[in-house]
């Protein structure tokens, strides 16, 4: 039986290019799911495909790299399903690994898509670096101004004004505002 596995990163990523390769493949079920790749990363979609899958089925994927974005990762995933007897094969690059020549462009495509990623990796770091030599700060902008930290203080200073009501006039979550005010905890204590 070919069961397909499709995988896109982000939910405005769409999932049609891949699902209509594996139905014209012959898949007849397909497991899709929007979760990063990122090697540790959760994918319940995957995992159930693995577990459904049986001796002699194949799992069917666009590319090598919708299995993972570390080689290793990559390479467990392949050798849990050839000792399941399960073939593994990728559409895009033609690869499976029921053939020694399979086997062998898997590991070197796995391995290419590894040193893509971390190259991307470097360049992103190094792009941080650079950007925070001339002064600038990577991350969320602060919910709080200055302003509206002298403010928050102030109120906090009345018992008689909870803290939901601070939070909620400064325009922020009580969790945001606890982030701020770790101490305000207490004055919501009985």
């Amino acid at each position: 039986m070919l069961i397909g596995y499709a995988r896109v990163s982000t939910d405005d990523q769409n999932l049609d290019l891949q699902r209509d390769a594996l139905q014209r493949a012959g898949c007849e079920r397909i497991f899709e799911e929007k979760e990063s790749g990122r090697a540790g990363t959760k994918r319940p979609a995957l995992e159930a495909a693995l577990a459904f899958l049986r001796a002699e089925d194949q799992l069917v994927v666009w590319k090598v790299d919708r299995l993972g974005r570390s080689l290793r990762e990559m390479l467990d995933t392949a050798h849990r399903l050839q000792g399941q007897g399960v073939r593994l094969r990728s559409l895009t690059e033609a690869i499976d690994t029921e053939t020694s020549t399979g086997r062998l462009m898997f590991n070197f495509l796995g391995t290419i898509a590894e040193y893509f990623l971390d190259l991307n990796r470097e360049r992103t770091l190094e792009g941080l670096k650079a950007a925070a030599a001339r002064g600038r700060k990577g991350g969320r902008p602060r919910k709080l101004s200055e302003d509206d930290l002298a403010m928050a203080k102030a109120l906090l200073k009345d018992p008689n004004i909870p803290v939901a009501q601070i939070a909620k006039r400064l325009g922020v979550s009580r969790a945001t505002f606890y982030a701020y005010f770790p101490q305000a905890r207490r004055k919501n204590l009985p």
